[in-house]
């Protein structure tokens, strides 16, 4: 290709793609949170490959380890078996991650996708409980094979399957029914009443924060309502913490300020650091019943992913990075609602945590609007929820104050554009 034309995707590419019809560009480099087309045309990353690039594209150190590992011919493939990189790999994330957070987890390496981690979770706790359902809860959202959307709510990603979908229950997440005592004990009745048609589940799955259902997120005191449930009927809790994770929402795991300790923890996305496909399946020891090979997939061993995800660990040696998302996310925090205030057109409320922020808009097609004003004008950024009324900010976390500051001026225009459209004025 020699120039910015789509016109080769359109005549070749399958008609499911979707992300390029909304950013309608052809992209070719990208440092840090800064990506650049083939005209040149520069964009601030508000969308961080969804939650994939956490440290933005391209960080020096993990490119120079990669270099360096493959310049050595360390090795690429090799499913399952010993490598030196999967070795060092899990003594750290076990020394940075694990152990200072008192959390014992075995880890399983799925295939290099969140929802294969699911997948293997759901398969798991079926086997190890001997129980066939599973409760999710509305809004959520785990992935795009048949047994993670059984676990997910949106109707169109659901009707893609093609099947019936089965072996699921749908509870009310938080604030779903605007009471968090009626929820819980509409989801304990429905559980303990043997009249209301609901088995004693294998699993709940959840999201502390839902990022494709519309950045919902739960309140600590929820979660641990919910791992109380769990926990006195004998059913395991899944954490889905592939989008919400690895210093999303502030903290490594999302769930860590509720003080919760889940069963089974699925992990993708920017665990590897770099965008390089990668999976992990945090499994408590008592529940780690897998026969050898019961759930396996050729490239369940990305060493490259190991090299890359092994040097990014380095941000979680201190509470530096940490402290700096957290302060970030209240300046986030603060300009959403003075957007808000300053654009009542937006009939908008407050959703997300951390580094999942964006206004859920009482209007329709405004969100979507927004985020199109955004690319216009050089960031980008997409919608979320059942409807796409949610705009999303998902910078990368490493982001430095100048950037930031300069794509919350551009969403702002956006912002001011999008309302100008849609609510003219007339003199």
């Amino acid at each position: 290709m020699k120039q910015n034309d789509l016109g080769i995707f359109e005549k070749h590419e399958s008609e499911v793609r979707s992300y390029v019809r909304g950013f309608p560009t052809v992209f070719h480099e990208a440092k840090g949170c800064r990506i650049w087309d083939m005209d040149g045309k520069e964009y601030i990353d508000f969308f961080s490959g969804a939650g994939a690039l956490n440290y933005g594209h391209n960080d020096e150190n993990m490119k120079q380890k990669l270099v360096e590992y493959i310049q050595e011919d360390g090795i690429t493939h090799s499913l399952d078996m010993a490598s030196k990189t999967k070795g060092e790999f899990l003594e750290k994330f076990h020394d940075v991650i694990l152990e200072p957070r008192n959390l014992n987890y075995k880890v399983m390496f799925p295939g290099p996708t969140g929802t294969n981690s699911v997948e293997s979770a759901l398969k798991l706790a079926r086997k190890v409980t001997g129980r066939t359902n599973v409760v999710s809860f509305t809004h959520g959202f785990h992935g795009m094979t048949i047994g993670a959307l059984s676990v997910t709510g949106n109707a169109f990603k659901r009707g893609g399957a093609g099947i019936p979908l089965s072996h699921s229950y749908t509870m009310p997440f938080d604030d779903y029914m605007k009471d968090m005592e009626q929820e819980t004990d509409f989801i304990e009745r429905i559980l303990d009443d043997n009249g209301s048609g609901v088995e004693m589940p294998a699993a709940f799955i959840l999201e502390t924060v839902q990022g494709e259902g519309g950045l919902n997120a739960a309140r600590m005191e929820w979660l641990q309502k919910i791992e109380k449930i769990c926990r006195d009927r004998g059913i395991l809790l899944i954490v889905d913490d592939v989008q919400a994770g690895v210093g999303r929402t502030g903290t490594f795991f999302s769930f860590e300020p509720a003080g919760i300790k889940p069963d089974i923890v699925c992990l993708s996305k920017s665990i590897g650091g770099y965008g390089l496909p990668l999976a992990l399946t945090l499994i408590h020891p008592d529940y780690d019943k897998f026969e050898p090979g019961e759930h396996n997939g050729t490239f369940r061993g990305n060493n490259m992913a190991f090299v890359t995800g092994m040097e990014a660990l380095n941000y979680w040696k201190d509470d530096s990075l940490s402290r700096s998302i957290q302060d970030k996310s209240e300046r986030i925090h603060a300009f959403l609602q003075d957007m808000m205030e300053k654009y009542p057109q937006l009939d908008g409320s407050h959703r997300g945590r951390g580094f999942m922020q964006g206004i859920a808009c009482g209007v329709e097609g405004i969100a979507e609007a927004v985020a199109e004003k955004c690319f216009e004008h050089g960031v980008i950024m997409e919608t979320a929820g059942a409807d796409d009324e949610v705009f999303k900010l998902f910078p990368p976390i490493t982001i430095n104050d100048k950037d930031l500051d300069k794509g919350l001026s551009i969403l702002q225009t956006a912002i001011e554009k999008a309302v100008d459209e849609k609510n003219p004025v007339t003199t």
